[in-house]
């Protein structure tokens, strides 16, 4: 079973209730009950959800705090076509899409400064996921190969498992493009899986004959 990892909550002394008094203008001490709900009932969905999509926790924890800004500016146009969980994993995701076209854009500029060596070297893993099983392990390598779209796809499905409308509504999607992806994805989820395990023996064997 893919773990589900927690975030550090913001309490009413620090940073998020001084971004509500920023963001309403109104200097209030606390925070209006249903926004508190929301932080309460759905950060560590949220932060699970982010982590897992920018694999860094400090990353994740910022993100999550910027989904929230977002929340504070457009929760009177919540319409509730959909369950609040639902819509706040939907700005959850395209904090997530424009935190990667962000890293893309540092990255082309910083790329001619990089060697070899740091081009080809593994992203480190995350302490949360170092420390569970090696299946765990392995999935987690093998979902960061899979594209953005299908990586959506599974965390929604299979992590924050939500049903196939759900995960739609989230994402903007028709039901019928969910499925495509979710059946692509664990194809080549399957398939990379298979290639780690593999490469993983050949390792074994070759550190045995040495």
């Amino acid at each position: 079973m893919v773990p589900f990892l927690y975030g550090t909550r913001y309490h009413e002394d620090n940073g998020m209730v001084r971004l509500w008094s920023m963001e309403t203008n109104r200097g209030r001490d606390t925070m209006d009950p249903v926004f508190e709900q929301l932080y309460e009932q759905y950060h560590d969905d949220l932060f699970n959800f982010l982590f897992y999509m920018v694999r860094n926790r400090e990353h994740a924890e910022d993100l999550v705090q910027e989904v929230y800004v977002k929340v504070l500016r457009s929760y009177k146009r919540f319409k509730g076509q959909c369950s609040e969980k639902t819509w706040l994993l939907s700005i959850a995701r395209h904090v997530a899409i424009d935190f990667f076209r962000k890293q893309k854009r540092r990255q082309w500029v910083k790329a001619s400064e990089w060697s070899e060596e740091q081009l080809g070297a593994d992203e480190p893993m995350p302490e949360e996921i170092a420390i569970q099983n090696e299946e765990i392990q392995l999935m987690y390598r093998c979902l960061a190969r899979c594209t953005v779209d299908q990586q959506l796809v599974l965390v929604l499905r299979f992590i924050q498992s939500l049903s196939i409308a759900e995960t739609a509504a989230a994402l903007g999607w028709t039901e019928s493009k969910v499925k495509t992806t979710q059946h692509r994805a664990l194809k080549a989820l399957k398939q990379y899986m298979e290639e780690e395990a593999e490469r993983e023996e050949w390792r074994h064997e070759k550190i045995s004959l040495e």
